[in-house]
C-alpha cells in the first residue's frame, strides 16, 4: 500500500533557491512542485490539489500577495507560507490579512522552513481529526465523541487516551502517524515515560482491533505507526 505524501506548491523565481528548497523538501518526504512565477503557480493550483503553498512575495508576472488572494478565492483553507526579502511591518500585516499561516524573511534556514511546515500540518491534521465524529475502520465503527468501538453486536467503551490515539490513527489511516506528533498532541510532552505509555496504549488498541483480520496497527521504524485498513470504506 503506498503512502500518500503531503503535496506542496512552491513558487520561487530564484532558480537556485527554488531548486535547493524543492530538493530539500523532497528529501524530507514532501511531494514538492516548483513554479517560477505567480502566473505559473496559479495555473498549477487550478489543475492540482495541494496540501500547502509556499510563495515568494517578489515574483514576476504575478506577485505572491496577488497569487495568495487568487488562491484564497479557490480554496479558503489551504495553508500558505510567504517567503520574502521584505521585513517591513506593513508587508507582514498584508500577508496575514490575505490569510497567510506563516511568514519567513530571507535569508532563512531550510530547517526553519521545515519546522514551520511541520507545525502547520500538525495543526491542520488536528482540525481534520476533530471534524470527524464517526470513523469506519474495516468492519469496525468508531464513535470518537462517545468513545465507542463497535463491531457487530460487540461494543467496547474506550478510555480517553485510547480514543484520542485511535482518532489520530483513523484520521491518518493508511498513512504514517508520526510518533512525536501523537505524543505532543495527546500527552503534550514527548519524553521517555510518555513514549512508553503510548506504546502500552498501542498494544491495547491492537488487541481491540483483532476482531477484523484486515485491520491492524504496524510500526514504521524511526517514524511512528500506521493504521492499516481496507481503502474502500
Amino acid at each position: 500500500m503506498t503512502e500518500e505524501k503531503t503535496k506542496i506548491l512552491l513558487c520561487e523565481d530564484d532558480e537556485n533557491l527554488g531548486t535547493l528548497l524543492r530538493e530539500y523538501l523532497q528529501s524530507k518526504g514532501y511531494d514538492t512542485e516548483l513554479q517560477p512565477d505567480g502566473e505559473a503557480g496559479y495555473r498549477a493550483f487550478t489543475k492540482n490539489k495541494y496540501d500547502m503553498c509556499v510563495l515568494d512575495v517578489m515574483m514576476p508576472k504575478k506577485d505572491g500577495f496577488t497569487l495568495a488572494a487568487d488562491i484564497r478565492n479557490l480554496n479558503a483553507d489551504v495553508p500558505i507560507i510567504f517567503l520574502t526579502a521584505k521585513s517591513m511591518k506593513e508587508d507582514i500585516l498584508q500577508g496575514f490579512k490575505l490569510g497567510a499561516d506563516d511568514y519567513l524573511s530571507k535569508p532563512f534556514s531550510m530547517e526553519e522552513l521545515l519546522y514551520r511546515i511541520e507545525s502547520i500540518m500538525r495543526r491542520v491534521h488536528g482540525k481534520r481529526a476533530k471534524n470527524v465524529v464517526v470513523y469506519k475502520i474495516g468492519e469496525f465503527e468508531f464513535d470518537s465523541q462517545k468513545q465507542l468501538l463497535s463491531i457487530g453486536e460487540k461494543v467496547t467503551k474506550l478510555t480517553t487516551k485510547e480514543s484520542e490515539l485511535l482518532t489520530l490513527l483513523a484520521a491518518n489511516a493508511n498513512n504514517v502517524l508520526e510518533r512525536n506528533f501523537a505524543l505532543k498532541t495527546i500527552w503534550v510532552d514527548d519524553n521517555y515515560f510518555n513514549a512508553r505509555s503510548m506504546d502500552v496504549y498501542i498494544t491495547k488498541l491492537r488487541k481491540l482491533l483483532k476482531d477484523d483480520p484486515n485491520v491492524g496497527i504496524i510500526n514504521i521504524h524511526g517514524k511512528g505507526y500506521k493504521l492499516i485498513m481496507p481503502t474502500e470504506q
